[in-house]
């Protein structure tokens, strides 16, 4: 593994340079604000009109359709949402993109599974934050960063790493760490770790876990503390120090409870599902799935998204979280503001 940091990401790379952010969404703010932060010259593009048109208006920043942005830039980052960013990028940025220029992503699904193939002479590269935008951006804002990884995908200049870690530069990741990967790498074990781990096993997980202890006639208010509240505060000692730093915070009845009951939780047939859906991210399943249900409506992520907002536990847990104020203070997430 090769890591990058500020020291070997010289910000000079972009001097004279316009970078233009299309997509002011999660990752597109955090990028925008912080490239800007950094003394970049930053514009954006967004769907006029749109809301992140308007929040990126009132940010400061100088708002342009997709194309016009593509062509005022030198360094292009797609940082648009998977589902249309291979639209967007036919009808509005391949005509406008020129020989000799950057462009980037955020996320390589697009690059990865050929729904998008810019010209031979375009530089393109892959910055990709381990984390959040909202994260992102809260981080750089307290002088610290999120991690990146970094990929070269086309590098006719000769230059596209060096220009790629300026970037990563800008946007905070240079002070914990850029790490060198591929397109390939990246999109893969990213789209497996959101699916059977980060998003939808730990969802799936905690939802379990709260029915669990309903059914069996506890309270919901119980359930939810003991199965989606204290997980916080189980992570965060993880993302402190590791599964060990954990394991010395907590009691010696939670911590032999952990190590003989959760194998039994997380057992073979678990361990079978989760090579299933490695095998489906691998062979681009997933990916034809996703683009065909976003090319039909997305009528069954509405209809799973609906029902995860109506479960018992997102009452409950409005409810709960209402109690303690502190909460909404230094909110990352204002979904009127960012």
């Amino acid at each position: 593994m090769k890591a990058y940091y500020d020291k070997d990401a010289d910000l000079k790379r972009l001097e004279g340079k316009t970078v233009a952010i299309l997509g002011y969404g999660s990752q597109g703010h955090a990028h925008a604000q912080n490239l800007r932060d950094s003394g970049v010259d930053v514009v954006v593009g967004e769907l006029p009109g749109s809301p992140p048109w308007q929040k990126a208006e009132a940010d400061g920043f100088k708002v342009s359709p997709a194309g016009k942005a593509t062509h005022t830039g030198d360094v292009v980052m797609m940082t648009l949402p998977d589902e249309i960013m291979a639209d967007v990028y036919r009808a509005e940025i391949a005509p406008e993109i020129r020989d000799g220029s950057y462009l980037g992503v955020a996320h390589g699904f697009n690059l990865h599974y050929g729904q998008i193939r810019p010209p031979e002479g375009v530089n393109v590269f892959m910055v990709a934050p381990k984390g959040p935008g909202h994260i992102v951006r809260s981080l750089f804002a307290r002088g610290e960063g999120v991690p990146a990884l970094v990929a070269v995908g086309q590098d006719p200049s000769g230059d596209t790493l060096q220009v790629a870690l300026a970037y990563a530069r800008g946007i905070g990741a240079g002070r914990s760490g850029i790490i060198e990967t591929t397109i390939r790498e990246e999109t893969e074990t990213d789209l497996f770790g959101e699916q059977a781990v980060l998003c939808g096993g730990l969802t799936a997980l905690m939802q379990a876990g709260f029915e669990t202890l309903v059914e069996a006639g506890y309270a919901p208010e119980m359930a939810y503390f003991e199965c989606i509240h204290e997980m916080k505060l189980i992570i965060d000692f993880i993302y402190e120090g590791g599964i060990s730093n954990m394991r010395y915070t907590i009691s010696n009845t939670a911590q032999y409870g952990d190590v003989t009951r959760g194998p039994r939780v997380i057992g073979e047939a678990a361990r079978e599902e989760m090579r299933k859906i490695l095998r489906e991210v691998q062979s681009g399943e997933f990916a034809r799935e996703w683009i065909l249900e976003t090319k039909a409506g997305k009528p069954v992520f509405n209809a799973l998204t609906r029902k995860g907002e109506e479960h018992p536990l997102e009452e409950v847990g409005r409810r709960l979280r209402g109690l303690m104020s502190w909460l909404a203070k230094d909110r990352l997430v204002d979904r009127d503001r960012n």
